[in-house]
């Protein structure tokens, strides 16, 4: 029984429509109403799970994310995290991380994972790690692309957080399941799940209902859409 995510679930729907966020989910349908799934995001905010686990709510599921150790060793909201079945993540010791989100998996539960490790701070999808490809592999579920785009505006790497800033506007918007060639490598997926979430985020972007409110608003926009944000830098995916 689930006494403490479907709580947490609700108060974060009530902080939506009290900040009046125009929210909207877009391939819904994409999530299935039962049984296992990666599902693998873009990575711009600190808020970024709330807001990709209320993606998978028309399908009346729960996401367990996967998240790094030092959030379940706070002591707000680590007996949270803890309760609503998230996966802690200690990048000294991944494999037992790895091992217990693809027990979840065959187990019907749906993991969510952010590829890029840490926030892109260009907006823009960097290099992605490999394990969501390996997670959805091993355990033979889909591995479903998503892409969020709005939170970043309320609380990112490098800004000060507006947490009670009104009428900020939040596309979420999920793709078809990635097919997996026979055959094909981890890496070779993770190739297919950049350019998937390239596509995604590109789309939400593009049909953003805001525009900055003038020079110093910029930064919130990837610089090939006229926004302040750093480009992107090269990095090898792993």
């Amino acid at each position: 029984m689930e006494l403490v995510y479907p709580p947490v679930v609700g108060l974060a729907k009530t902080m939506f429509r009290v900040l009046d966020n125009k929210i909207e989910v877009q391939g819904g349908e994409h999530i299935p109403t039962s049984g296992g799934a990666v599902l693998a995001s873009n990575h711009s905010s600190y808020l970024d799970f709330i807001y990709c686990g209320l993606g998978a709510q028309p399908s009346k599921r729960l996401v367990r994310f996967m998240a790094k150790k030092a959030v379940f060793d706070h002591k707000i909201s680590g007996p949270l995290m803890r309760a609503m079945k998230h996966i802690p993540v200690d990048r000294k010791a991944g494999t037992a991380a790895f091992r217990e989100a693809i027990e979840a998996l065959r187990n019907g539960e749906i993991v969510g994972v952010f590829p890029e490790a840490t926030i892109s701070e260009s907006f823009t999808i960097k290099a992605l790690k490999s394990g969501a490809a390996r997670m959805a592999q091993e355990a033979g579920v889909p591995l479903i692309p998503m892409a969020v785009w709005g939170p970043h505006r309320l609380w990112t790497k490098g800004r000060k957080k507006e947490l009670t800033k009104r009428h900020v506007p939040v596309i979420i918007t999920i793709g078809e399941p990635i097919q997996m060639p026979d055959g094909a490598t981890p890496e070779a997926v993770t190739v297919l799940l950049k350019e998937r979430l390239t596509t995604l985020l590109d789309e939400a972007q593009r049909a953003y209902p805001d525009k900055p409110a003038g020079e110093d608003d910029r930064w919130w926009l990837p610089a090939h859409l006229g926004g302040t944000a750093p480009l992107p830098q090269p990095q090898a995916s792993v």
